[in-house]
């Protein structure tokens, strides 16, 4: 198992030299954690043997006991006929020693597969912290994951948002701006200056008109006053 092997390429992902060389995080980071998920299936593959040993060898070394007292149980019984009389005292004898050796391998097998058991046990407890730490990693990164997502989006809108800062002055747009402003205030003061002389225009007609309209009446009221005259209305 290459865990640590493959925590550190995860990390290499976000950090080491070679997302400097332009390679994607996004995708060595999904690429880490393919490879850790396949770590994780063999580890649990493994744990599931180990484990499977282990109750086999716990089987065995219980079928072996139990063979061991039933062959001691025999000799028992193979004693006490001969001391009845139902069997010879050497015969008796010689089966009950085989019984006896029987026993003896039987209680040997057992203390090896108790042995066998514990050692499979043992290994099956540091499988089993293993496929914890795989999925801790594994959680945290899938977690990591997501944040270098959201990251690379922000980046890469931030970046097309500066860019195109950066690149208003260069390409005139600022420049362009400015003189619309200033050819807008330039309209603006013509279109005052010629209301100025409107007005100037306008008050001096007034006057002309104001001064005529004074001199008018004054010669109408005259006539009348003649026409009155003549009429003798006076």
């Amino acid at each position: 198992m290459n865990l640590f092997n493959r925590i550190f390429k995860i990390g290499q992902a976000e950090a080491h030299s070679a997302v400097n060389q332009l390679e994607d995080p996004i995708k060595m980071t999904e690429q880490g954690l393919r490879d850790l998920r396949q770590d994780l299936d063999k580890s649990l593959q493994g744990l599931a043997e180990v484990k499977a040993m282990a109750i086999r060898a716990r089987n065995d070394a219980t079928a072996a006991r139990s063979k061991a007292l039933d062959y001691e149980s025999k000799a028992v019984l193979l004693l006490q006929r001969a001391h009845k009389g139902d069997l010879a005292p050497a015969e008796a004898d010689r089966l009950a020693g085989e019984a006896l050796v029987k026993k003896a391998e039987h209680e040997a097998q057992a203390i090896r597969s108790t042995s066998e058991q514990e050692k499979f046990e043992g290994s099956a407890n540091q499988l089993e912290q293993n496929v914890q730490q795989l999925k801790s990693t594994i959680s945290q990164w899938e977690n990591e994951l997501k944040t270098l997502k959201a990251r690379v989006t922000v980046s890469t809108a931030t970046k097309t948002i500066n860019q195109q800062l950066a690149q208003l002055d260069s390409s005139g747009t600022v420049a362009l701006l400015e003189r619309m402003k200033e050819k807008v205030a330039a309209e603006e003061a013509l279109a005052e200056s010629y209301g100025q002389l409107a007005n100037q225009s306008k008050t001096i007609d007034q006057e002309i008109d104001k001064a005529l309209g004074q001199s008018g009446r004054g010669r109408a009221t005259e006539e009348l006053q003649a026409l009155k005259a003549k009429l003798g209305l006076e």
